[in-house]
């Protein structure tokens, strides 16, 4: 089975849909967020948890990877290998544009929508989490522009599928997605 490849904006809800078509087809789940968690690691960040990246620490880390290409290539370069292996699923925000092989979804929510479940989901307001959402909501776009000349978030041409996410329970989404996955394998 060809890699499937989740994207979309920070707290459109990826892992949680990814999670559950990995559980449902029996395949792996690797995140680029994940890998490069690791790579943070390996620099002596504490990079542990979902919702490390909202965290100062995790604000620092974007700020020196911002400095340097270094730990986003190397994120793309183990993905891209991994997708071109097949039989798992990705999350990442920029292997769609950079990978000729998967299936590439993307999950599309409103700004609102998102905050509401990054609120949810790190304990929060939904106002802060709207702060938290624009600035990274600029940072992914300015940062894959300046990398890959990607339109993060604007550019959905990568896309076999375009699913939204705005009130709709992740097993709802999850069951779309599987829908689309089935009627193009059989």
């Amino acid at each position: 089975m060809q890699a499937i490849i989740m994207c979309g904006m920070p707290a459109v809800g990826k892992t949680t849909v990814a999670r559950l078509i990995a559980e449902e087809l029996g395949l792996p789940l690797v995140g680029g967020g994940d890998i490069l968690k690791e790579i943070a690691q390996e620099e002596g960040y504490n990079a542990t948890g979902d919702d490390w990246w909202d965290t100062a620490d995790g604000m620092k880390f974007l700020q020196e990877r911002r400095g340097s290409s270094k730990f986003d290539k190397e994120v793309d370069s183990r993905l891209l290998k991994k997708a071109a292996r097949g039989g798992v699923v990705i999350t990442s925000y920029t292997l769609p544009w950079l990978s000729k092989k998967g299936l590439k979804v993307w999950l599309a929510a409103t700004p609102n929508s998102r905050a509401v479940r990054m609120a949810k989901r790190d304990a929060s307001t939904p106002e802060e989490c709207m702060k938290i959402i624009a600035k990274r909501d600029k940072e992914n776009f300015s940062l894959y522009k300046k990398l890959y000349d990607i339109e993060f978030g604007r550019d959905l041409s990568p896309f076999q599928l375009v699913v939204g996410t705005d009130d709709i329970p992740a097993k709802k989404v999850a069951k779309e997605v599987l829908g689309y996955i089935s009627a193009m394998t059989s």
